[in-house]
């Protein structure tokens, strides 16, 4: 025997009682962790559980179960953390009925309500990768290869909204000083980025002073000979520009918000009055928001003349363009969104018309070294000269997500990206015309991409609606009505669409009208979908109508025993 076997053969001995004290925790806890054959064949069977949730899941038509929220509420009161590790089976059992089996079926082709819907098959394989492979794009150290490939990846976002010169991109693409974009857990986040940026940068170092990053709001308005500072869009900007004026010390009063006209687009000769006032009173403009698909109706702001504004007036021009962006893929509608390459800063959802996971938004600066006023170092990470994205980003440790979007830039590409848009602008116009075809619906405003605003309205109220001649009283009624009407199709479940409350429409600024806000994006609902839709509202408005008639009945027998 060798020194070599009577070594290993010494090292078996001296573990062997250690082997035989591993307690069932230990045990249990080990098998979570290894990567060994046990562990893969329990992921197995784990993962052919959850398939089979997931195609039962995505294969329902419907919004939603009817269950009552109370009882789902009554599954969610437990307070206590688990002595012991559950049963891994036991625990997906459990999911399956408390969680998945009453979730919002967000990939419905009915479901037509929210910026939230189907998906491509691909990032489900992709998401179990990027978890196995937890990279943490903070730095270079946790995600040598995500980091450079998610630099590509904005330049690619980049060059779809400001479409440089193949040398810009062949300098700054993977250039450490450099930054086209950066990527954040979605739209308010990015918001909130672009405000930061254009801060620092209005108010940074000049002189002795420091800059406001480092002395503060303040000092910096001092220092410069502000009286203030305010940001200024339409009264439709997104409510993050609110988080973003609280968060940046400027306060949501100095939050500036400017009518928009009857087709839902800022109003410019309020803007430039706006402006002017501000200047008068010697305020530090920050910042002019352009609205680039609103959230309550998709209109789009004038950004040419937004852009021409916030020069004049020397204030970063951002657009939010979250929802709408991704326009700028369609030959056929792009020009709706003209302007927008004028813009400091532009904010796109991915997780919206990019059909990607939730938790992928990004702001794009059109100059790449804006984002250096916000940069932040330490000697552990996020090293002065090092390419880490960590150092110019809100956040900290942040997952690859951005594979999400690389994979779809690919696999769907410029023409598949552009066949979506147009469908779904397409199925818009397709609603809109059934709409105004029949006397129950009211079309409240000509839809600019995919999102639409109409209402039901009660047949009492047809004619005068016909000839735009309800009364304030006549559209509480009517509002009422719609209020009931969508809280009972969400209860329902089979179909959905969402609700708001607009003031601009052929009823003046000053009447607030509930609206059925419907977002078609999903390349899965048909025109058969849209019509079931509608039909499911004509079906629930009868029964409604009819609990109203009989309820008023009641009343009026009631007041005559009285």
């Amino acid at each position: 025997m060798n020194k070599l076997t009577v070594k290993a053969k010494n090292s078996q001995d001296v573990m062997q009682p250690l082997k035989a004290s591993v307690t069932p925790l230990e045990e249990k806890l080990m098998e979570l962790f290894s990567a060994s054959e046990k562990s893969f064949l329990a992921e197995e069977a784990m993962e052919e559980r959850i398939s089979a949730l997931v195609e039962d899941f995505l294969y329902a038509k419907t919004a939603s179960t009817d269950i009552d929220l109370e009882l789902i509420i009554q599954e969610f009161t437990e307070n206590k953390i688990p002595a012991l590790p559950a049963d891994v089976g036991n625990y997906i059992d459990d999911l399956a009925q408390t969680l998945v089996a009453h979730s919002i079926h967000t990939s419905s082709p009915r479901y037509i309500g929210h910026m939230t819907s189907a998906l491509p098959y691909f990032v489900r394989p992709i998401a179990k990768l990027l978890i196995a492979m937890n990279q943490n794009l903070v730095k270079m150290e946790t995600a040598k290869v995500l980091t450079p490939c998610e630099r590509q990846t904005l330049a690619m976002m980049h060059r779809l909204i400001y479409d440089f010169s193949e040398d810009f991109y062949n300098q700054h693409i993977q250039k450490n000083d450099s930054t086209l974009g950066i990527v954040v857990t979605g739209g308010t986040l990015a918001n909130i980025t672009a405000l930061w940026c254009a801060r620092n940068a209005s108010l940074g170092p000049k002189n002795n002073f420091s800059g406001i990053e480092k002395e503060g709001l303040y000092a910096a308005l001092e220092f410069y000979g502000y009286k203030g500072m305010v940001i200024i869009g339409s009264s439709l900007m997104h409510y993050s520009f609110e988080k973003a004026a609280g968060l940046l010390g400027i306060g949501d009063r100095n939050l500036l918000k400017v009518p928009t006209d009857s087709h839902h687009r800022m109003d410019l000769a309020a803007l430039r009055q706006t402006v002017a006032e501000c200047r008068d009173r010697n305020l530090h403009i920050l910042a002019i928001i352009g609205v680039a698909g609103s959230t309550d109706s998709g209109s789009i702001d004038p950004l040419p003349e937004i852009a021409a504004i916030a020069q004049s007036a020397n204030a970063h021009f951002h657009v939010d363009a979250a929802w709408g962006g991704p326009v700028l893929f369609s030959e056929r509608h792009r020009h709706k969104l003209a302007g927008i390459q004028l813009a400091d800063s532009v904010t796109i959802d991915g997780h919206k018309q990019m059909y990607l996971p939730m938790g992928i938004g990004m702001v794009l600066f059109r100059n790449p070294q804006i984002a250096k006023v916000i940069e932040k170092n330490a000697p552990y990470t996020v090293r002065k000269d090092s390419i880490d994205l960590g150092k110019r980003s809100l956040e900290g440790s942040r997952s690859g997500a951005s594979l999400f979007l690389q994979a779809a830039l690919n696999i769907i590409g410029h023409q598949g990206y552009e066949f979506l848009i147009d469908a779904g602008i397409h199925k818009t116009q397709h609603l809109a015309n059934l709409i105004r075809e029949n006397p129950a619906f009211e079309l409240l405003l000509e839809p600019e991409i995919n999102l639409l605003l109409y209402r039901y309205i009660p047949e009492t109220f047809r004619e005068k609606a016909a000839k735009k001649q309800l009364t304030e009283a006549d559209n509480y009624f009517i509002n009422e009505f719609n209020e009931r009407l969508q809280e009972a199709q969400r209860q329902a479940g089979d179909t959905f669409v969402s609700r708001t409350t607009v003031q601009n429409t052929c009823y003046g600024k000053t009447i607030p009208i509930v609206a059925f806000r419907v977002v078609l994006a999903n390349p899965l609902t048909t025109e058969a979908d849209i019509s079931f839709v509608l039909n499911d509202q004509l079906k629930i408005a009868a029964k409604l109508s009819l609990t109203i008639a009989n309820s008023d009945r009641c009343d009026e027998v009631n007041y005559a025993v009285y």
